[in-house]
């Protein structure tokens, strides 16, 4: 029977990548002399990829990311106005007011009455709790857990710090590598709720036969299908 369901934060309770894209675009334009737009796109995921071991996930590694590729593009010649531009469009991103995505608050509303909701993210600990305190969603959360990544591993000790079996939990989120296939590994239930857009780097492929595995179309419909869940196997 289900008890806790857990909430992905980017792009499942609101906006982010769209940042992320229109921060990319702008990184395109500075270093137009320098690099085609796709090749800039490739080098710089590559520097993130590299990257994801010393900064971890969020807006400071990715902001060092496009420094350090604007550094290997050019040569080293980089003007000192390009690097700061950079860095300002990264303070940019970090005092983006939040866009609630559609159905968000009605859905943690619904479930918190009657389940332990839990937020669990990855990012910039500062930036993810500013995010939360200016959502308003802050105080519908029974518990919130920043992490540097979502492993099955730490998923197996979130659900134990909150007295929860995993099968009795649920994961919700818009990212199958990170809040999906890794829940269902530890033995919970893991919902997909797809966003337009998603960082390469969040990529996989869907379990789709899983039996504990479902996708929605938005977040509309999720306090039903906890419901139904719960019903099916209540004992």
């Amino acid at each position: 029977m289900l008890t806790t369901i857990g909430f992905d934060a980017d792009d499942t309770l609101w906006q982010n990548e769209a940042f992320f894209r229109l921060t990319q675009d702008r990184f395109a334009d500075l270093l137009a002399d320098h690099a085609d737009p796709d090749h800039l796109h490739d080098r710089l995921l590559a520097a993130e990829r590299r990257n994801l071991g010393h900064y971890g996930f969020g807006i400071k590694g990715f902001t060092l990311s496009m420094i350090e590729t604007a550094i290997e593009v050019t040569d080293g010649r980089v003007e000192a106005s390009v690097i700061a531009e950079l860095l300002a469009t990264g303070r940019e991103m970090l005092r983006h007011p939040v866009e609630l995505l559609p159905h968000a608050r009605a859905a943690v509303t619904a479930l918190a009455a009657d389940y332990r909701v839990l937020l669990i993210t990855k990012g910039d600990l500062l930036d993810q709790e500013r995010k939360l305190a200016q959502s308003g969603l802050g105080d519908l959360f029974h518990g919130v857990e920043i992490v540097s990544d979502k492993t099955a591993a730490v998923y197996a000790r979130i659900f134990a710090r909150h007295a929860t079996q995993p099968d009795q939990a649920m994961m919700v989120g818009n990212s199958l590598k990170s809040d999906v296939l890794p829940v269902i590994e530890a033995g919970g239930w893991g919902v997909y709720v797809p966003h337009g857009q998603t960082w390469a780097l969040e990529h996989a492929d869907e379990p789709a036969d899983h039996a504990r595995f479902h996708s929605l179309p938005s977040l509309e419909t999720l306090p039903d299908l906890v419901g139904q869940i719960t019903h099916n196997h209540h004992p």
